[in-house]
């Protein structure tokens, strides 16, 4: 066996070689690569109505203040009567889903990037809330969930002076 053959360099030449574009490991790496992050991110939560898999996951803001906590869901394409808020102990619940809806026409599709399901989605809360107070409130596709706080478990925050020594 003749090791010239199979090294990507000449030692007469001095030269490097170069690999014939399907043979080279470098760039069959990066193909694999690429599609590895490709398969990745095309079944990731990136795609709101979750693609090839139809499971949906809000996008949701958390905050809290030290008299409340603010949930903030995204349910773009859903009316209130869609959407179930509950709420069990220190946990919220939201569930829901998006129904298709059937419009005939006269034609072929190339492409849809609609997507319709059903989502649960159950987020954990700080404890101490006053689950009974709740408020929900559902506008162009936007749910906002004020929950307040029992008085024991509001912040009471203070100011400690410092001193040097």
């Amino acid at each position: 066996m003749n090791l010239k053959s199979i090294v990507p360099w000449n030692k007469e030449k001095r030269s490097l070689g170069r690999w014939p574009e399907d043979s080279n490991p470098f760039t069959q790496l990066q193909r694999r690569m690429n599609s590895l992050f490709d398969d990745f991110f095309s079944r990731s939560s990136l795609d709101l109505w979750g693609g090839k898999t139809g499971a949906f996951q809000p996008r949701i803001d958390v905050s809290e203040t030290d008299k409340e906590v603010r949930i903030t869901a995204e349910l773009p394409g859903l009316d209130a009567k869609d959407v179930e808020v509950t709420m069990a102990s220190n946990m919220l619940t939201l569930k829901g889903e998006k129904k298709v809806e059937k419009e005939e026409e006269d034609g072929d599709y190339y492409h849809s990037e609609c997507s319709y399901g059903y989502f649960d989605r159950t987020i954990e809360l700080p404890r101490g809330i006053d689950a009974a107070n709740g408020k929900a409130k559902f506008k162009r596709g936007l749910l906002k969930v004020t929950i307040p706080k029992k008085l024991e478990a509001q912040s009471h925050r203070g100011r400690i002076e410092l001193t040097e020594g």
